[in-house]
């Protein structure tokens, strides 16, 4: 059975982008009659905040976007980042680092594989990774593959600061929500074959991927909270969600009441699905605001 999820950073509220990917993800789940589940991904405690994933169950609700079963807070499932850790660590692919973040920056030089140069303390844990490319089909993007020895080198599982790294906590919860399709923005694509390397290690299945292109702002830089784009106005949702349809490559007709949207939405990306036929990318799109909204 189909089981989606959409997971939220909480380091701020809902903006324009989030809510493509919400929507995206929410109806690729409703096409294939499956469930759409909610994760909120505040592992990195030091930027996320309780009240703004609150915050963002607010919104979700407000759009008519249901999601099913309770929503997961990541920093409740610390143990089960430490049990995948551990048996990382026991299977010889995790060793410690004493390498500080600047002298890790770009790709790792793996300096520290071979253990601790004499008299340092172990800072981060990180992965062991094989040369060789790792590939995936993705069903927006096609055929990506990347070499991540080359690109990164080993990359961190357990952070400096004790906070566990997003690569590992995304894979263990998808594989413990038994997640089947990832649906997200094409920001993350060049994580996904890191990802894919975790999952073979803990013996955790590979969900399908889809990866949609992200809406920019006027200056060409993706809409995100780091970027200071603008919460989504509760008195434009209507337009707003107009406006997200439109980029998906969806177009409503005018005339069609609000409460119908996401209804006729769903129906629309059935039959894409059922005929086989691949998203097309939007080359551009109006994002409602003072903000143009583009696709990567």
């Amino acid at each position: 059975m189909y089981r989606g999820r959409f997971a939220p950073s909480p380091t701020g509220p809902l903006h324009f982008g989030s809510l493509v990917a919400a929507l995206c993800s929410w109806l690729d789940a409703r096409a294939h009659e499956g469930e759409w589940l909610v994760r909120i991904e505040d592992i990195d405690e030091t930027r996320c905040r309780p009240h703004w994933g609150d915050e963002i169950l607010r919104t979700l609700e407000r759009f008519g976007l249901h999601w099913d079963g309770e929503p997961v807070w990541q920093t409740r499932r610390k143990e089960a980042y430490r049990e995948a850790l551990d048996r990382l660590q026991r299977a010889g692919l995790a060793y410690p680092c004493a390498c500080a973040r600047r002298e890790a920056a770009g790709r790792y030089s793996g300096r520290c594989r071979g253990g601790l140069p004499q008299g340092a303390a172990a800072r981060a844990w990180r992965f062991r990774v094989a040369p060789g490319v790792v590939g995936f089909e993705d069903r927006w993007q096609g055929w990506f593959g990347q070499d991540v020895d080359a690109e990164s080198g080993d990359f961190v599982l357990l952070r400096a600061d004790g906070c566990f790294a997003y690569q590992l906590a995304v894979v263990v919860d998808d594989a413990e929500q038994r997640i089947t399709h990832v649906v997200r923005g094409a920001d993350l694509l060049d994580s996904t074959p890191r990802q894919i390397l975790l999952q073979r290690a803990l013996g955790y299945p590979q969900p399908l991927y889809l990866h949609h292109p992200v809406a920019l702002d006027g200056g060409g830089r993706k809409l995100s909270k780091q970027n200071r784009a603008p919460a989504l106005d509760p008195a434009r949702d209507e337009e707003n969600l107009r406006a997200a349809l439109a980029f998906l490559g969806l177009a409503p007709a005018p005339g069609l009441g609000a409460s119908r949207l996401l209804e006729w939405a769903a129906v629309r990306w059935r039959k894409r699905r059922a005929s086989g036929a691949q998203p097309a990318a939007p080359s551009f799109s109006a994002s409602p605001g003072p903000n143009d909204c583009s696709a990567r």
